[in-house]
């Protein structure tokens, strides 16, 4: 292979690397409240409900 194709593919893999790191590095921790975390619980279960009676 040429130079200039390894050199491209160095570019393309830290492009993406990079990208991946500094989405890993910004990303936000949501807190929830105990109340927050039951709704989200209910709506699991009932669309996992839902789920089952369309299959």
């Amino acid at each position: 292979m040429p130079w200039y194709a390894w050199l491209i593919l160095v570019v393309a893999i830290g492009s993406i690397v990079g990208g991946l790191m500094m989405l890993r590095d910004t990303a936000n921790k949501v807190e929830l409240t105990d109340e927050q975390r039951r709704r989200v619980a209910e709506r699991n279960a009932e669309a996992d409900a839902q789920d089952g009676q369309d299959r």
